[in-house]
């Protein structure tokens, strides 16, 4: 990891280093655009042909109910799993917003009521590994929302089957349906909607690049879906004093380098921060990963930087914008309101970034790339919408009549001020 001293950057410099590994988004689209295009035309055929291309699996039925299955698990797992979903519910749960009702003026009542998104799909990455994670993530905030119709969409395993876990997690959540397949082909059938596959309103769920893609690409198509928000790789920056301990240090930073070669960690470290023993572990726990290699390619494009106070620190971490930001200096909770811009925050030294991918509650599913600056992660309201409403009595017309009359005058949008004008009228107010 390169090592930069913040006093000598230039703003340029700074701005520089805030930058993500490059995605060509224009070569993916290129990709993308033609399995949506065959999505669209041949729906399951063509759905059934990507999964055996892009995955080496045959699917007969693309969907199937999870309510139906039997699953056999492991009851230490089951019991992992059971402990996560409460925690997650229980936060997401409290996320309800009550009714607003406002009186704006004497006689005009607003009010804003909240309601679920219809139909949600929810894209669970896999195939070389399980992530029940991801699913309890993204299923648990829908079925608190009260979404009619859930689609979980997550690649099969090499037998064609869906791992237990997923299915034990969709069975708690009450998803209707679950799509074997992944990639840029299930947001596209999730999307359009295929014999088997329902149309979904809304996407919600981390991917790689082309599935994105696919979903950026189809937020501004004729299939008149929303997403969760865009992403690339996984990330995570550390901001580290006297107090943090080395080893957890060098640990945090290695949890996020094993999920691909693409993921960036930065280390923001005090004078006083050990950096010799943050070295030293950080190599030795390095050569105990299984995924090294991937850890490794990852560390090659992160970086150190050297500052001169924790306010320096947070200066830089609100440009860089984290998906994940680890707070481990002293008095951590000092810092909170000082935090613009990060996707979750983890705050002092016994903390790991791991208990917010599993199972202290909050969701795991964040803006990454620098989209923390405008996007929330997913929560509760990533599954709802808002409808205002308005009630006028007598008192209300006659006391705010006169000024939407005037204001389309302004606007010279004379049936609108007719709306108001042959209302009044009725009540006995006129001029004429």
């Amino acid at each position: 990891m390169k090592t930069y001293q913040y006093k000598n950057l230039a703003n340029d410099e700074i701005s520089k280093l805030t930058e993500r590994p490059k995605i060509d988004f224009k070569s993916i689209f290129g990709i993308v655009q033609p399995i949506i295009d065959r999505i669209e035309t041949d729906g399951d055929s063509a759905l059934k042909t990507y999964t055996k291309e892009f995955d080496g699996v045959d699917i007969d039925n693309p969907v199937f109910d999870p309510n139906k299955i039997e699953v056999d698990m492991d009851e230490e797992v089951k019991k992992a799993i059971d402990t996560a979903f409460d925690n997650i519910f229980r936060f997401h749960r409290a996320q309800r917003t009550m009714k607003l009702d406002v009186e704006t003026m004497p006689g005009v009542k607003c009010s804003r009521v909240t309601k679920a998104i219809q139909r949600v799909g929810l894209y669970v990455p896999g195939g070389t590994a399980v992530l029940p994670s991801s699913a309890m993530m993204l299923a648990i905030p829908a079925m608190i929302a009260g979404c009619e119709q859930v689609v979980l969409a997550t690649p099969p395993q090499k037998d064609g089957n869906i791992a237990p876990e997923i299915i034990y997690i969709a069975q708690k959540a009450k998803v209707n349906y679950i799509l074997k397949a992944g990639g840029a082909q299930a947001v596209a059938a999730l999307a359009l909607g295929t014999e088997s596959v329902p149309k979904v309103d809304k996407i919600l769920g981390p991917g790689n690049q082309f599935v994105t893609a696919a979903k950026m690409i189809l937020q501004n198509s004729d299939a008149q879906i929303s997403i969760d928000m865009p992403a690339g790789p996984s990330e995570v920056l550390v901001i580290a004093d006297k107090q943090a301990n080395p080893a957890f240090v060098a640990a945090d930073l290695l949890s996020q380098a094993e999920h691909g070669k693409d993921s960036q960690v930065v280390l923001v470290s005090t004078p006083d921060f050990d950096m010799n023993s943050f070295n030293s572990e950080l190599e030795s726990q390095l050569n105990e990963l299984p995924r090294k290699e991937i850890a490794k390619q990852a560390l090659n494009q992160s970086f150190v930087i050297e500052v001169d106070n924790i306010e320096q620190a947070i200066s830089f971490s609100n440009e860089y914008a984290p998906e994940h930001l680890i707070l481990n200096v002293e008095n951590s909770e000092d810092y909170k309101d000082e935090i613009i811009n990060a996707g979750s925050v983890f705050l002092g030294n016994l903390t790991p970034e791991s208990v917010g991918d599993y199972a202290s509650g909050t969701n795991h599913t964040l803006p990454t790339y620098g989209y923390a600056k405008m996007y929330s992660g997913v929560n509760l309201s990533s599954y709802q919408k808002s409808i205002t409403m308005q009630t006028l009595t007598e008192e209300g017309l006659r006391n705010i009549g006169k000024t939407v009359e005037t204001l389309a005058e302004v606007e010279e949008l004379h049936a609108h001020k007719n709306a108001v004008s042959i209302r009044l009228k009725t009540l006995g107010d006129t001029d004429e």
